[in-house]
């Protein structure tokens, strides 16, 4: 029975000990467990798999995906971050710049801008086409030239009150329609995400004025496509009370784990300690620094239940972006069985 177990947890658990991680590489292949049938099954794959969305807003996305290996889960976390595509600042023609920043730093500065843009409807720019036209490039225009308040306190020292835009920011970024794109985009819809991000600081007599031309392109390329703050995962914790806690050691357990873990209670005029949440725990391993309480506790992680977190910067909704993650997925199979069957026929 404790034989059966051990291979149980090796199988299913990634157990966390003081001084190391144990069973770290997934072992359920076929033929490496007797009595275990790890023959792949889409039957039950597709049983076993769900997806649950557990917190969803604006921009970003919890949600748990369940029975997978890590190599598919870390596919489609580098997916979200590196292949799918947004529309970002490629090329800036900088007509005047005399402010203090270089032509160069303004430009990289402007290309890190996210577009509120659908990408799925521009098409990627042909290599070698300098100008764009209306279906592969949005054109934006930024001209701010700084001048003093002529109402300003003549003892005033603060420069939001001596100076009229002294501070560019991406409201003044104007969208110029190409072709029929003021048909097809309403106004207001294609724009920079926020319009409070700085850019760059003026004085009296200096002024920017440039054009933007962006393009769709994806993360792999450079890291202003990347249409995610952040694309994380992480395995669901799996804690166990290996005996009853009580009393002050309750007390002390709850303070070793991150708030809500630990539940402590009263029962019969004792305080008993269990396992409230262990989702919400970050496994600082707290617990090893007491010498009585890290014999009570076993920490784990479920090896095929993952937490992902997606945190989109505003140019797609993060719903639509693990979409097109996926869509991404099933082309990049869809080209390896089609790259099978040519070898096959060879």
């Amino acid at each position: 029975m404790a034989a059966s177990q051990a291979v149980e947890e090796m199988r299913g658990r990634v157990v966390l000990g003081e001084f190391g991680v144990r069973n770290v590489h997934t072992t359920d292949f076929p033929g490496n467990y007797s009595g275990y049938d790890d023959a792949w099954d889409q039957d039950r794959f597709e049983k076993n798999f769900r997806v649950d969305v557990v917190h969803m807003d604006e921009n970003s996305l919890e949600f748990d995906m369940v029975g997978i290996d890590a190599a598919i889960a870390n596919a489609f976390r580098r997916i979200l971050l590196a292949e799918v595509p947004t529309m970002a600042v490629e090329k800036v023609l900088v007509y005047n710049n005399t402010s203090i920043v270089q032509d160069e730093i303004l430009a990289h500065r402007l290309g890190l801008i996210p577009i509120h843009a659908d990408p799925r409807l521009f098409e990627y720019r042909n290599q070698g086409d300098e100008d764009g036209t209306d279906i592969d490039t949005l054109q934006f225009r930024l001209q701010v030239r700084c001048t003093r308040n002529p109402h300003a306190a003549k003892d005033s020292s603060d420069p939001n009150e001596l100076y009229v835009n002294h501070k560019v920011y991406t409201r003044h970024m104007t969208w110029i329609p190409l072709g029929n794109q003021a048909d097809l985009f309403p106004e207001g819809t294609i724009r920079p995400v926020h319009d409070d991000i700085l850019i760059a600081q003026l004085r009296p007599g200096q002024e920017i004025d440039l054009l933007m031309h962006c393009v769709k392109g994806i993360g792999k390329d450079h890291a202003k496509f990347s249409p995610v703050a952040t694309a994380s995962y992480r395995l669901l914790p799996d804690i166990t009370l290996i005996e009853p806690v009580e009393g002050e050691a309750a007390e002390e357990l709850s303070k070793c784990f991150s708030p809500g873990v630990i539940e402590v209670q009263e029962v019969q005029g004792k305080k008993v300690a269990r396992v409230a949440n262990p989702r919400l725990d970050t496994f600082s391993r707290e617990i090893f620094r007491h010498e009585k309480l890290k014999k009570v506790v076993r920490l784990a992680r479920v090896r095929d239940h993952y937490i992902f977190s997606v945190e989109s910067t505003g140019v797609l909704p993060p719903d639509v972006l693990v979409s097109e993650a996926i869509k991404v997925l099933m082309g990049k199979c869809r080209r390896f069985l089609d790259e099978l069957d040519a070898v096959q026929m060879d």
